[in-house]
C-alpha cells in the first residue's frame, strides 16, 4: 500500500514538474512573441514611411539632334502626358512632332503665318491645356493648341498629334495700329481669353474676348475689351498672366516687378510695384509655380526665389519673397515647373540641372546634363522625364525618378509659408479637389491635438480615479467594496464607440446649451462635500456611530444630488444676472475666446469616463495588495489611518499606481473613436478648452480610407503612425524604469 502511494506520490510530482515547465516555456514564448509583434509592426511601419525620405533619381536615356532642324530655331518644345510623342515649335511657325525616344519626325505642320509678315515673339499660354501663341510683326497673334488622340489598334497604344487653332486659323488683331508684337502673355479658360502684349513702340496693350453663350447660336460668340497699361515698357522683358486672368506680372532684367490687377479688363489697377533682386543682380528667368500663385525668379548668381501674393490683416495683397533655392554660382538659364506638384527644375549655365520643391523647401536632386550651355528646359506632364536642348542643337532626355518630393523634416514638424496664407504656420491640409493645391503635411498640430486631448482627459480622470481607489481599498468596507469596485470596472467594458456617439450627439449640445451650469457644478460640488464633511463632525456621536466603519462615502450620494441640483437651478439666473443669458457671446466679445460646440471639454469628459476604470482598478489593487502588516505596525506605533495611509500606504504602492497613470496616458494617446466623434477634427493648434482639435488616430482613422496606396498621403499617415507608435513605447519605457525605481527604493518599507 506504501508502495503504491509513492508511485501515485512520484507520479504526481512528475506531472506537476511537465506541467510547470510547459507554464514556464508557454510564457517565455507569450513574452517573445510580443516582443517579436511589436519589432515586426515597428519595421512594417519603417518600411512604408522610409520612402518618403529618399532623395530622387535620374539618369539619362536618350540624346539626338534637334528633330528637323530646318524647321527653323526651336522656341518651346516639350512631351505628351506618356512621354513617347513631343512637339517643338519653330520661329519659322513650324510645329514639328518627334518620337522622345529617338527623335525621328512624326509630323510637321505650319500654324499658317502669312508670307509677309514675321514671327516677333512667342509664348506658352498654359502648359496643362497645351495653348501656345505666335506674336506677329503686323501686331496680330496666332493661337495654337497641340493635342494628343490615343487609339489602341490591335491592342496597341498609337498617339496621333494634331494642332487646333482655338480663334481660328486668320491671324487676330490686337494693335490697332499694326506695329509688331515684341513680347506676349495669354490666357485663356471657359470664360474668355485674354492676351497683353508689348509692341514695338514700347505700348503695353490688353486685350479681352469675353465669351458670350447663346442658347440658340450654334458657334461661340465673343465680346471685345481693349485697354492700355500706362506702364514705362523699355525695360520690360517678362510678361505673365495668371490662369484667372485677374493678375499681371510686368518685371525688367534689373528685377523691378510690377503687379497690375485685370479683373476690370478695362481699368487696370497697378497693386504694386517691388524690387525683388538685389542691386546689381541680373533676372534671367521668370516662370509660374504651379497654380499660378508664385513666382520662381532665376538670377544671375544661381539662385532661384519664390515670391507670392500673401495677403495682410486688412486684406491687402502684395508681392513677398517666401523662400530660396540654390542652384550654383552661375546664372540661372531656364526654370520649369512641374505641372502637378509644387516642384521645379532648373538648369545653369554650365549645364547643371536641379529639382527641387518648393513647400518642402527641400533639393532633391543635382546633376551635370550637358556639357555645352543648355538652351530650353521642360518637365513632362508626370515629371517623370525632362527634355533639355543645348546650344549645339543636342536633344537630352532624362528619365527622373522622384514619387515623394512633398515631404521634409521642415514640412513635417516646422512652421511653413504656404502659398496664400499670411505668414509661416502649422498645417495639416492633405487633399483638394485641383491639382494645383499646396498639400500641407504638418504632423505638429496632430501632435498637439493629441496631447491636448491627453492633458484634458487625464485632468478629469486621474484624481478621481485615484482618490476612488485610495478610499476604496484602504478606507471602505469590504462588503460595499465588493459592489463599488466591479461596478466600476464594468466601465471599461463599454465600448467607446458609445462614448464617442453619446460625447458628440449629445453631451455636446448639452454643455453648450448648459455651460454655466458645469461651472457651476465642478464650483459647487467640491465646496458641498467640505461643508458637509465639516459639519459632520459636529454631529452628536450617536448619530454618528450609527453609520458602520467604510459606510461614510454613502452619505455623500444624497450630497451629490442636491448639490448638482442647486448648481443647475442658479446657473440660469446667474447667467442672466451677469452675462446677459449669454455666457458664450460674453467670452467672445470681452476675452477674444471662441466657442466650437465639440471641444475640449467634451472630450476630456468623454474620454475621462473611458479612462477613470483602467486606472482606478491598477491603483486600487496597488494599493490594497500593500502587505496589511505594514498598515497594522504604523497604526500599532500610534499613526492615524491618513498618516499610515500617506505615509506608508501610498509610497509602497506608488510604483503600481504610477503604472496606472501612465497606462491611463497611453490610452488616452491612442484613443480614436472618442476623439474622433466628439470633436470637430479640426487640426488647429489652440490651448483653449473650449476649441477642438484633431489627433493622430483620428486622423488615420477619418484619412486612411480615402488614401491612395503608396502615395505620400498614405505614407504620411504611416509616419503618422509611427508617431503615435513611439509615443506609446518612450512613454511605457519611461514609465517601467521609473515603476522600478520606485520598487527598490520603497522595497524596504
Amino acid at each position: 500500500m506504501a508502495t503504491s502511494n509513492l508511485q501515485i506520490s512520484a507520479t504526481y510530482q512528475k506531472w506537476r514538474k511537465i506541467k510547470d515547465q510547459l507554464a514556464r516555456y508557454g510564457v517565455v514564448a507569450g513574452g517573445l512573441g510580443v516582443i517579436v509583434a511589436i519589432v515586426l509592426i515597428f519595421f512594417y511601419l519603417m518600411y512604408v514611411v522610409y520612402p518618403l525620405f529618399v532623395s530622387a533619381e535620374a539618369h539619362p536615356v536618350h540624346q539626338y539632334q534637334v528633330p528637323e532642324a530646318s524647321a527653323g530655331k526651336t522656341l518651346f518644345f516639350t512631351p505628351e502626358e506618356q512621354n513617347e510623342v513631343a512637339v517643338r515649335f519653330t520661329d519659322q511657325g513650324k510645329a514639328v512632332f518627334f518620337a522622345v525616344d529617338s527623335g525621328v519626325v512624326l509630323k510637321t505642320e505650319s500654324i499658317g503665318v502669312p508670307v509677309d509678315v514675321a514671327i516677333t515673339s512667342f509664348a506658352v499660354g498654359s502648359p496643362s491645356q497645351g495653348y501656345v501663341v505666335y506674336g506677329l510683326s503686323n501686331g496680330g497673334v496666332i493661337v495654337v493648341r497641340h493635342k494628343y488622340r490615343i487609339t489602341y489598334p490591335n491592342d496597341k497604344r498609337l498617339i496621333t498629334p494634331q494642332l487646333e487653332f482655338p480663334l481660328g486659323e486668320q491671324a487676330l488683331q490686337i494693335d490697332p495700329e499694326g506695329k509688331a508684337i515684341i513680347d506676349i502673355a495669354f490666357r485663356s479658360n471657359e470664360s474668355g481669353t485674354t492676351f497683353v502684349a508689348r509692341t514695338a513702340d514700347n505700348r503695353v496693350l490688353l486685350t479681352n474676348l469675353f465669351k458670350e453663350d447663346s442658347l440658340f447660336a450654334d458657334e461661340d460668340s465673343f465680346e471685345r475689351f481693349d485697354a492700355r497699361l500706362e506702364v514705362d515698357a523699355i525695360d520690360l522683358e517678362f510678361l505673365l498672366l495668371d490662369k484667372e486672368q485677374r493678375n499681371l506680372y510686368l518685371a525688367t532684367r534689373d528685377g523691378h516687378l510690377s503687379l497690375f490687377n485685370i479683373s476690370d479688363k478695362q481699368h487696370p489697377v497697378l497693386v504694386q510695384h517691388t524690387q525683388i533682386l538685389n542691386a546689381g543682380d541680373q533676372l534671367t528667368s521668370l516662370v509660374f509655380l504651379t497654380g499660378e500663385l508664385s513666382l520662381l525668379a532665376g538670377d544671375n548668381n544661381g539662385l532661384v526665389s519664390q515670391w507670392s501674393l500673401v495677403r495682410d490683416a486688412t486684406n491687402h495683397y502684395s508681392v513677398q519673397k517666401l523662400r530660396a533655392f540654390k542652384v550654383s554660382e552661375l546664372p540661372v538659364v531656364a526654370i520649369d515647373a512641374e505641372q502637378r506638384r509644387k516642384g521645379f527644375i532648373a538648369v545653369d549655365a554650365q549645364g547643371v540641372a536641379g529639382i527641387y520643391h518648393s513647400t518642402a523647401e527641400r533639393e532633391l536632386l543635382r546633376m551635370k546634363v550637358t556639357s555645352a550651355v543648355p538652351k530650353l528646359l521642360v518637365m513632362s506632364p508626370r515629371a517623370n522625364a525632362f527634355l533639355l536642348q543645348d546650344n549645339l542643337g543636342m536633344i537630352h532626355v532624362w528619365e527622373v525618378d522622384n514619387e515623394h518630393p512633398e515631404v521634409s523634416i521642415k514640412s513635417i514638424w516646422q512652421e511653413v509659408w504656404y502659398e496664400s496664407y499670411p505668414q509661416p504656420d502649422y498645417i495639416w491640409q492633405s487633399s483638394s479637389s485641383s491639382n494645383d493645391f499646396e498639400p500641407k503635411y504638418s504632423l505638429t498640430p496632430l501632435v498637439f491635438g493629441t496631447l491636448k486631448a491627453a492633458f484634458y482627459a487625464m485632468m478629469l480622470a486621474v484624481p478621481l480615479a485615484i482618490m476612488g481607489a485610495i478610499y476604496t481599498a484602504y478606507f471602505m468596507a469590504p462588503g460595499l467594496r465588493r459592489v463599488v469596485k466591479p461596478s466600476i470596472e464594468i466601465m471599461e467594458a463599454l465600448p467607446t464607440v458609445i462614448l464617442g456617439f453619446l460625447a458628440g450627439l449629445w453631451l455636446a449640445p448639452f454643455v453648450e446649451e448648459h455651460l454655466m451650469s458645469v461651472f457651476s457644478i465642478l464650483l459647487v460640488l467640491p465646496i458641498s462635500v467640505l461643508l458637509f464633511a465639516f459639519a459632520w463632525q459636529f454631529l452628536p456621536k450617536s448619530i454618528r456611530l450609527k453609520v458602520p466603519d467604510g459606510y461614510d462615502a454613502a452619505l455623500l450620494i444624497p450630497v451629490i444630488l442636491l448639490a448638482t441640483w442647486f448648481a443647475y437651478s442658479v446657473s440660469a439666473p446667474l447667467e442672466d444676472l451677469m452675462f446677459n443669458g449669454e455666457l458664450i457671446v460674453w467670452f467672445n466679445n470681452e476675452l477674444g475666446i471662441g466657442y466650437d460646440q465639440r471641444n475640449s471639454l467634451v472630450v476630456g469628459i468623454a474620454m475621462g469616463f473611458a479612462v477613470i476604470p483602467t486606472i482606478f482598478s491598477i491603483t486600487e489593487d496597488a494599493i490594497f495588495s500593500v502587505p496589511k502588516h505594514l498598515s497594522v505596525g504604523s497604526l500599532a506605533l500610534g499613526a492615524t489611518p491618513w498618516q499610515t495611509m500617506t505615509k506608508v500606504v501610498l509610497l509602497t504602492a506608488s510604483p503600481g499606481i504610477f503604472s496606472a497613470v501612465m497606462i491611463g496616458l497611453g490610452r488616452a494617446v491612442g484613443e480614436t473613436m472618442i476623439v474622433l466623434m466628439a470633436t470637430g477634427n479640426t487640426p488647429v493648434m489652440d490651448l483653449s478648452v473650449f476649441q477642438g482639435m484633431r489627433t493622430l488616430s483620428a486622423n488615420i482613422a477619418v484619412e486612411m480610407p480615402e488614401a491612395e496606396v503608396d502615395s505620400t498621403h498614405y505614407r504620411v499617415l504611416f509616419l503618422a503612425a509611427l508617431v503615435l507608435f513611439a509615443f506609446t513605447f518612450v512613454f511605457n519605457t519611461l514609465a517601467e524604469l521609473i515603476r522600478q525605481r520606485l520598487r527598490e527604493k520603497y522595497s524596504s518599507l
